[in-house]
C-alpha cells in the first residue's frame, strides 16, 4: 500500500476512534487497515496509536501526525476539484477565528448572509481571543486586531477599532465625568482580569504618556461580565470600541477621556495560501471584506446616529 493510502487509513482511524470504524468508513477489512498501520508505524519507526479494549487513541507522536496528514488530505483534495472544474463552486468546510465580541457586534449577521448565499458551504467559527495560527490549527480565514506574526499568511486590511474608557450616563450623572486620567482614582473601576488586586491604565494625553495605578471596585472573569456591569451603571471600564458599539450608538453607554486615548489598532482578514486559496475561502473574502470595511464599528471613531444613514449597507 502506498504513503497516500496508508494516510488515509491513518486519518479515518484517528477519526473514527477504533480499527472497525476507519475500515468500515474507507470500505475495507480490518485486517487491511491493521497491515497498512503496521507498516506506517514500521516506516516512521515510531508507533502512532495506543490500542486497548475501548478502541483506539492517538498517542503524542500521532496527534502530530495526525494534523499533518488531515491537512495534506485536504489540500489533495482540493487540487483534484480544481483540477476537475469544482474548484470554482464553493462547498466544504470553512474554519473562520474572531474574537468574541467582533462576533456579537460585527461579523454575524455578514455570516449569515453569506451561508443564504452559498448553502453547500459549512462554516465553522471559533469564537476566541488569543493570536491564532492558521497553518497549524487548521483555520482558513481570521479576522484580527494588530498584526500577528504569521509570515505565511496573507492579510487584507478591514479598518481601525482603539481602546476607550466608558460607562453608563447614569453613573456619569451621579458621579461625574473625569477630565483627567488622575481623576479616575475618584471613582467605581471595573477591569475585565479577575486576577488583579490592582491595575495600571495607561493613557496618550497631548502627546505624552501616561500611567495611573487604580484598585478596581469590581473585577470580572471576562470582557462580557465587566461590559454588562458598566451598562448597569457600576462603574467605569476599558474596553474596544467594536465591542460596544451598539450601546454607544443608542445612548447606554458614553465615552470619557477621549483626549487621552491610546492609537488606534488595524483589523484584518488573515488567510493562507493566497490566489490558490480553495473557493469557499475566495468566497467568504470577496463576500466580506466590503461588509466589514462599510461597518461603522470598524471606523475608529463613534458614529452619531444622524450620520448613520449615510453608511453603506452592510
Amino acid at each position: 500500500m502506498d504513503r497516500f493510502r496508508e494516510m488515509q487509513v491513518f486519518d479515518a482511524v484517528a477519526q473514527a476512534g477504533s480499527l472497525a470504524g476507519g475500515a468500515r468508513a474507507l470500505g475495507l477489512s480490518q485486517a487491511t487497515v491493521t497491515r497498512s498501520l503496521a507498516a506506517l508505524e514500521i516506516r516512521l519507526q515510531t508507533p502512532l496509536l495506543v490500542r486497548g479494549p475501548r478502541g483506539t487513541r492517538l498517542n503524542a507522536a500521532g496527534e502530530v501526525f495526525a494534523a499533518s496528514c488531515r491537512q495534506i488530505l485536504q489540500e489533495v483534495a482540493e487540487a483534484e476539484r480544481s483540477a476537475t472544474g469544482l474548484h470554482a463552486h464553493p462547498s466544504g468546510q470553512l474554519r473562520v477565528s474572531v474574537p468574541r465580541l467582533m462576533a456579537r457586534q460585527v461579523l454575524t449577521p455578514i455570516v449569515l448572509d453569506y451561508l443564504a448565499q452559498f448553502p453547500e458551504v459549512q462554516l465553522s467559527v471559533q469564537l476566541r481571543d488569543d493570536t491564532p495560527r492558521l497553518l497549524e490549527e487548521g483555520i482558513d480565514v481570521a479576522l484580527v486586531t494588530g498584526q500577528i506574526p504569521d509570515s505565511s499568511a496573507f492579510a487584507l486590511p478591514v479598518g481601525i477599532v482603539r481602546p476607550i474608557l466608558c460607562a453608563a450616563p447614569r453613573y456619569l450623572d451621579l458621579r461625574g465625568r473625569p477630565q483627567t486620567p488622575e481623576a479616575l482614582r475618584d471613582h467605581s473601576i471595573i477591569e475585565s482580569n479577575a486576577h488583579l488586586a490592582r491595575t495600571e491604565w495607561r493613557f496618550l494625553c497631548d502627546g505624552a504618556a501616561r500611567t495611573i495605578r487604580l484598585a478596581p471596585r469590581l473585577t470580572c472573569s471576562t470582557r462580557s461580565a465587566a461590559l454588562r456591569a458598566a451598562l448597569l451603571g457600576l462603574g467605569l471600564t476599558r474596553c474596544m470600541s467594536h465591542e460596544v458599539h451598539a450601546e454607544l450608538q443608542d445612548g447606554r453607554l458614553e465615552t470619557v477621556l477621549e483626549h487621552c486615548a491610546a492609537p488606534g489598532l488595524a483589523v484584518q482578514l488573515h488567510y493562507r495560501e493566497g490566489q490558490r486559496a480553495a473557493a469557499r475561502v475566495r468566497t467568504f473574502l470577496d463576500f466580506a471584506l466590503p461588509r466589514l470595511r462599510a461597518h461603522p464599528a470598524l471606523r475608529g471613531r463613534i458614529i452619531p446616529n444622524s450620520e448613520m444613514m449615510d453608511c453603506p449597507a452592510w
